[in-house]
Order: C-alpha cells, then structure tokens, then sequence
C-alpha cells in the first residue's frame, strides 16, 4: 500500500543538487521550467528553497508551541511563502491553482518573486545573497535595508551565496 503513496519525501541528501535531482525525478525539469520562464538560475532557486525548507513540502514556521503562540507567521511550504503574498503570486500570474506544497509551484513562485526583486530593486537574477535578502525582508524591506540590522539575516544570506555557488558546480557536474 504504501508504494502507491503521493505523499511527497525529502530529498536523502539535500546538500547534493546532482543527487537531488537523480532522487526526485521531476524536480530538474520544474526547476528548468522556472528558468525558462523567469531567467533565475536553478542553483539560485534551489539555494533558496534549500534554506526555507530544506526541501520539505510541508514545512511550517515553527513545530516549537511557543514560536506557534507568538509568532503567527503563516509562511508554508517549500517556498515558506506567506499567505499574502501566496495569494498576490496567484493573482499576478493566474495561477489560482498553485500550491506552496507543490515542488513545482514552489519553483515558479521563487522565480516569479525574484524577477519581481530584479524589476523593481535591479538586483541581478544570478545575485543570490540579495535576491534572499529581498526574498526574506520583503521589496520594502530591501529597500530600507532591514536586513542591515539583523546580523543573523546576513550570514544566512551568504550561506545562501555559497550554497548557489555549491549547487552551480554540482548541476555542472551532473551526469
């Protein structure tokens, strides 16, 4: 019974975009798609939903009860994307139907939100720190550069930095 489940699984090895992509068959074709259509790089989207969810479908905020009680965050998914801007995604692209647990949908929406974030603040669609900075903080945000006031953001960002570098050489190597 359980082979004929849908349920979606983690990637065994997420810190191996090769391995990833040999794992779950579609995901490289999904991740493509969005290259296509929004010119971000695959290892920029990867590296972005690598520090979101770790590649967990249904991933939440927070599991912690505390965290749950104050902080009524309502990001979800692989692209821990908040329901408003979920919602103004789904608008602005006609995609009523996309989901946040859905790997491919989460791909475009990262695509989408990150061609937004090169219109509207020029960062460049390969920029992956920036991209992430305006990805976390918001276009407002980024603008007002919040993120320099929260020393944590900024190493995260530059982890995301390295790991699209990562990612880069290992989708450059893939068989």
């Amino acid at each position: 019974m359980s082979a004929c489940s849908t349920i979606p699984t983690t990637p065994r090895n997420t810190e191996n975009l090769c391995s990833i992509f040999k794992q779950k068959k579609g995901w490289l074709a999904a991740s493509n798609a969005a290259y296509q259509k929004w010119g971000v790089p695959i290892p920029v989207q990867m590296a972005i939903m690598h520090q979101e969810s770790h590649f967990v479908a249904d991933a939440q905020a927070s599991n912690d009860f505390f965290s749950w009680l104050f902080n009524s965050s309502s990001a979800y998914g692989y692209p821990q994307a908040q329901d408003v801007t979920w919602n103004d995604y789904q608008k602005k692209t006609g995609h009523w139907l996309a989901q946040r647990d859905n790997f491919s949908d989460a791909c475009d929406f990262i695509g989408w939100y990150s061609h937004i974030s090169n219109q509207k603040l020029g960062i460049p669609k390969n920029d992956a720190r920036n991209l992430y900075l305006a990805y976390h903080e918001g276009w407002g945000g980024f603008q007002r550069q919040t993120y320099n006031q929260k020393s944590w953001l900024l190493t995260v960002s530059n982890k995301v930095a390295q790991r699209a570098k990562l990612f880069s050489q290992q989708l450059s190597s893939c068989q």
